[in-house]
């Protein structure tokens, strides 16, 4: 023996082998970076444009910035549970990638699309958070594979999103997603602002094979189109029509040979020979009738912009009465114990949506259960 140690009790020593290290090494060409910016920036751009119409809010992303990563540097960067977004897809190209929301800015796009101010965000992450991110992120997407259908020249279509809550700093449950993160990923950050509400940050996860497809994809359409507009022949030149000479005085006018008709004649001839309107004519002049245009409807509240969420589900809660208690009285609370609402008997009950009031109505029984029958509806 020469005190040596070998590669096989080195990896043995370390729990790894030198192969765990390659996918550390693994990187773009400064061409293939480029190509996934700016395939990452036409989608983003078109994704935001739906993502404006659908919060009925402004929203501006920024270029993208391309990296790499590994998980244990994305759980220095978000402290916090965030909102994964798995995306495959499954018509056009092969492959799928990760958007990644922060915690907040999911709460606050989901009240946006409930109808709200994007200030009711407290309370805890639920699932009625995560279907509606997932819905707006489905008409983000759809909307951005549309944009890259158009740049590849080929349909491309993806599957409904699916979100979870993630933390980073615990073991990934979603298989799907644990094996994506397996290996170091390319990262494309973008910076996102909605309205006055989120300064944050959207982020894209692209596995080096996907990001590498595109790239290949984006070149082979490139060179096709190359191609098409190099086998258009260049048209031909058209020839300057020559000067007439000025007849001399005195010399006898020479009329039109009878070949020269009208359709073979210099279309800046034919202009010269239409009728010139000699000022003072009698012309029939009328004002232009335009359409008139409410100011008071936005495009971005139209009834196709409802349809975009007809299917996110909503919490219907009802609402009997309510009584201030303190906490001794509270603390006295027994079986039997018997509360005095703020509601007179038979007096109309409120009818809550998501937590905000929309409607009063009276308590029904429908065979072993209680309804409610409708009365009145909030404007």
């Amino acid at each position: 023996m020469d005190g040596m140690l070998s590669q096989e009790e080195i990896d043995a020593l370390t729990g790894g082998d030198s192969s765990s290290n390659s996918a550390a090494t693994e990187s773009l060409s400064d061409a293939e970076r480029d190509a996934v910016g700016e395939i990452a920036n036409i989608n983003m751009g078109t994704a935001a444009t739906t993502l404006s119409t659908l919060l009925n809010n402004k929203v501006t992303i920024t270029t993208p910035r391309v990296s790499y990563v590994t998980v244990n540097e994305l759980s220095q960067q978000y402290d916090r549970p965030c909102v994964f977004i798995h995306i495959s897809y499954i018509e056009g190209i092969d492959g799928n990638n990760i958007l990644i929301l922060k915690e907040d800015d999911v709460k606050i796009i989901t009240d946006l699309m409930m109808g709200g101010d994007g200030t009711n965000t407290d309370g805890e992450l639920s699932d009625l958070h995560l279907s509606a991110i997932s819905e707006a992120m489905n008409q983000m997407m759809g909307s951005a594979a549309t944009s890259l259908s158009s740049m590849l020249e080929k349909k491309v279509d993806i599957s409904p999103p699916s979100a979870s809550l993630i933390d980073l700093n615990d073991t990934i449950e979603d298989s799907e997603i644990s094996t994506f993160l397996n290996n170091v990923v390319v990262q494309v950050a973008f910076d996102m602002k909605i309205g006055d509400l989120i300064d944050s940050q959207i982020m894209q996860l692209y596995p080096f094979d996907f990001a590498r497809e595109l790239f290949e994809r984006f070149m082979g359409s490139s060179n096709k189109k190359a191609a098409e507009a190099e086998a258009v022949p260049a048209a031909e030149p058209v020839p300057a029509a020559q000067p007439q000479m000025a007849p001399q005085a005195g010399a006898p006018q020479m009329a039109m040979a009878p070949q020269m008709a009208p359709q073979m004649m210099d279309p800046n001839m034919m202009q010269m020979q239409q009728p010139y309107m000699m000022p003072g004519a009698n012309v029939n002049v009328q004002p232009a009738q335009f359409q008139q245009f409410n100011a008071g409807i936005s495009p971005l509240l139209q009834q196709e912009n409802i349809d975009l969420i007809l299917d996110v589900p909503l919490e219907v809660t009802v609402e009997l009465g309510r009584s201030n208690k303190s906490i001794k009285e509270i603390l006295d609370f027994a079986p039997g114990t018997i509360i005095e609402l703020n509601k007179l008997a038979g007096e109309p009950v409120d009818v809550l949506v998501n937590g905000k009031y929309v409607a009063r109505g009276e308590v029904v029984v429908i065979e072993e259960n209680f309804g409610i029958r409708l009365v009145e509806i909030t404007k």
